[in-house]
């Protein structure tokens, strides 16, 4: 009989973030998946024959190339440069094991086409977004948000940040409809129009960090690891091996076993490991989570950029729900050989959406369209799962299924939140990146 502290069932980045956490603060942590891959249901796919082989599409042509060149991510995300969760990464040391390379730009969708995300002073000069005096008050927001400090009542030019409403704060700065709709979306990437009505504080943060990250990097304000997502959980690996953690993967998860509600152990191939808490994804324990949706993302291979993003190599781009009279937005993320991610010239798009009706391919019909001509598709719809319980009684904490964004701000709001009810502590760390890991194609 083995005994852990924590036992991590599945190779998603949110439980390997969550174990590498665990691992670094002195627990003993075991770590099962059931597949012979890392990365779960945000696995990186390879060699591209692979690919075909799970979507059940005959192919692929010679043309492609090399299939070992490619690694195509289930579930694209990027991270924003300065965000809280990039800082995670920093501070666990992952990131001697990975290597991000800038994004080339960030979009926004309005009247059928695709343009620049004004995320600076400068770039807001230089918007078709707006007019003139639109401009002149998106900036004056802006530097609103950069000087902004929650510690520093002087910052908050005579309005309390915790009660007066985000609609109420754009109406004081006179903003437009349409300058609202692509700062609260493609900047704030509020996935719905509910924080209007809510404490404007959150917003203001997040207009900061889009602000900030951008500042980095000129291009845009989003990371990408080089060869795809699929690097983070292997580098969490390698971090936990450092740390005295293990890896078992491809091993089955026979039975959870409990003791009076609480977690006692898990059987996994005839052998018992026992356990004070249990971390996992949805799949182990179907009987502990409930559906709250649907998700379609659809993979498309291209032999193009996407027209009007500057002949980008890879690209973050948001259909704001009010273009398209839905209830949620439509996300496109780019990658290509620039990333180390698809055979030279050919570039993986991904479109995804909450689905909304009984025909989710109709959906996401126009953020394929910008993408046209498209070598091939694969559609996946999968559910939305949630945990019942917060875990604390069962000691069995159970991550949400990843959601139809683009980036990562509500992975990291659930990895925060799984944290504290985990250790009863606030997830914080300070610091500022380190550059050496971050390589940019200036």
């Amino acid at each position: 009989m083995q005994e852990y502290d924590i036992i991590v069932l599945g190779t998603g980045i949110k439980e390997c973030i969550l174990s590498g956490l665990m691992s670094q603060s002195g627990k003993k942590v075991l770590h099962i998946d059931k597949n012979p891959y890392y990365g779960g249901e945000s696995a990186s796919i390879s060699p591209l024959e692979q690919l075909y082989k799970k979507f059940k599409v005959p192919g692929p042509a010679k043309s492609m190339g090399c299939g070992k060149e490619w690694n195509i991510d289930l579930i694209p995300k990027f991270f924003l440069d300065n965000d809280e969760l990039v800082k995670i990464l920093v501070h666990t040391e992952v990131t001697r094991y990975l290597d991000f390379k800038v994004v080339e730009g960030s979009y926004v969708y309005k009247a059928g086409k695709v343009h620049k995300v004004p995320g600076t002073e400068e770039e807001a000069h230089a918007s078709d977004l707006m007019g003139m005096f639109d401009k002149r008050r998106f900036r004056k927001l802006l530097l609103f948000a950069l000087n902004f400090d929650v510690r520093n009542p002087r910052t908050y030019q005579d309005m309390d940040p915790k009660r007066t409403t985000t609609r109420d704060l754009f109406c004081r700065f006179d903003l437009g409809l349409d300058v609202m709709e692509f700062t609260g979306h493609a900047i704030a990437l509020h996935s719905s129009d509910s924080y209007l009505d809510q404490p404007c504080l959150e917003t203001i943060r997040r207009i900061k960090v889009y602000s900030e990250s951008l500042t980095r990097h000129n291009s845009s304000p989003y990371i990408y690891p080089v060869y795809g997502l699929g690097e983070i959980p292997q580098g969490f690996a390698r971090l936990n091996a450092e740390y005295g953690g293990t890896f078992l993967l491809n091993r089955a998860v026979d039975e959870i076993m409990m003791d009076n509600g609480k977690v006692l152990a898990v059987r996994s191939q005839g052998k018992l490991f026992h356990c004070k808490q249990l971390i996992c994804d949805p799949s182990y324990v179907p009987n502990r989570v409930r559906k709250v949706g649907r998700v379609i993302r659809v993979i498309c291979l291209l032999n193009h950029p996407v027209k009007n993003t500057h002949e980008a190599n890879s690209c973050h781009i948001i259909i704001p729900q009010a273009q398209l009279n839905r209830k949620s937005d439509i996300y496109i993320s780019v990658v290509s050989y620039a990333h180390n991610v698809a055979s030279d010239g050919v570039y993986i798009a991904t479109v995804s959406t909450t689905v909304e009706t009984s025909n989710p391919e109709k959906e996401v019909q126009p953020g394929l369209e910008l993408l046209e001509p498209i070598m091939q598709k694969f559609v996946s719809v999968r559910k939305l799962l949630i945990p019942n319980e917060d875990g604390k009684k069962s000691q069995i904490f159970v991550s949400r299924s990843y959601d139809a964004t683009n980036h990562f701000v509500s992975e990291y709001e659930d990895i925060r939140d799984m944290y504290h009810r985990i250790t009863g502590s606030e997830l914080r760390f300070g610091g500022s990146r380190h550059q050496s890991h971050n390589s940019d194609d200036d």
